[in-house]
Formats: C-alpha cells, sequence, structure tokens
C-alpha cells in the first residue's frame, strides 16, 4: 500500500511539473498587472486625476520623499502604463522591476500592515524578473531573433564578423 502511494504521489508531481512555465508566468503577468491597472482606473476620471486623488496623496498615502501631487500624477501613470508592458511582455523585467519598487514604497511607506497581500504582488514581479515574461511574448520573440542572429552569443565562441 505505500509503495502504491508513493508510485501515485511522484506520478502526481511528474504531472504539475509539467505546467509550462510559460502559462504561469503569463497568469503573473495579467494578475499583476490587473491589480496596479484597476487601481489606476479608480484614480481618474476621463484623462484627469480625481480630486479625491489627490486629497488621498496629501492625507492617506504621504511618501515622504515626493510632494504629494507629482507623487499622484507618477503612480497613477505607471499604474495605467506599467501593466500594458506586462501584458504584452515587452520590455517586462523592467516593468515588473519598476512596480516591485513601486510595492516596496506602498509597503514601507503607506500600508505597512497589508504585507501578505504585497508579499503575493512581490512574488508575482519577481517570476517575471527572475524567469523574463516567458514563451508567450514580445521579449521572448525579439530575444529569440536576437540570439538567432549572434547577438547573445556565449564567450567561448569566435567572434562573428
Amino acid at each position: 500500500m505505500t509503495h502504491a502511494i508513493g508510485q501515485a504521489t511522484f506520478a502526481l508531481i511528474r504531472m504539475l511539473e509539467r505546467i509550462p512555465l510559460a502559462l504561469i508566468l503569463l497568469l503573473a503577468r495579467v494578475a499583476i498587472g490587473l491589480t496596479f491597472y484597476m487601481s489606476g482606473l479608480t484614480k481618474i476620471d476621463g484623462l484627469a486625476l480625481k480630486p479625491a486623488t489627490f486629497f488621498l496623496f496629501e492625507e492617506e498615502y504621504k511618501v515622504p520623499f515626493l510632494p504629494p501631487v507629482m507623487a499622484a500624477y507618477l503612480a497613477t501613470a505607471a499604474e495605467l502604463t506599467l501593466p500594458w508592458f506586462l501584458w504584452l511582455g515587452l520590455g517586462a523585467r523592467l516593468a515588473a522591476l519598476a512596480l516591485l519598487g513601486m510595492t516596496a514604497v506602498i509597503q514601507t511607506f503607506v500600508y505597512p500592515g497589508a504585507y501578505a497581500t504585497h508579499g503575493l504582488w512581490a512574488v508575482a514581479l519577481l517570476l517575471i524578473i527572475r524567469f523574463g515574461p516567458g514563451a508567450l511574448s514580445i521579449d521572448h520573440v525579439l530575444r529569440s531573433n536576437a540570439e538567432a542572429g549572434g547577438v547573445f552569443a556565449d564567450d567561448k565562441q569566435p567572434d562573428r564578423e
């Protein structure tokens, strides 16, 4: 009986290990992108920031190293633009790095008690930073073309002319 349980366990593990990393990274990109984008949408009315957005940055968010108005504009711009880079998988590592920085600021200065939420955001962003956006991305196509052209050639290979 123990042998059968062990075999079933290993069979399940092998099956789970076959989940494509590209799908995991796509889910991470979509989910964290939506988190930030939806937050950005709550801050605007048409093409303008809502008065409530300025109030939040003056009274609640209080980032210590930026004036509230500048912080409101910068945060909203980041929340509305960087998710597109994640979703397209274009410059995704840099977009994820910027959003990880934003997450660190939010965790440290704005909502220090929300470490569980921010920890989940950080995990998704760190996956993208570490592994890139995956095979289902523009970055992957660009890198594949660059590698085919020898741009990322190993140091061991002779120079191509």
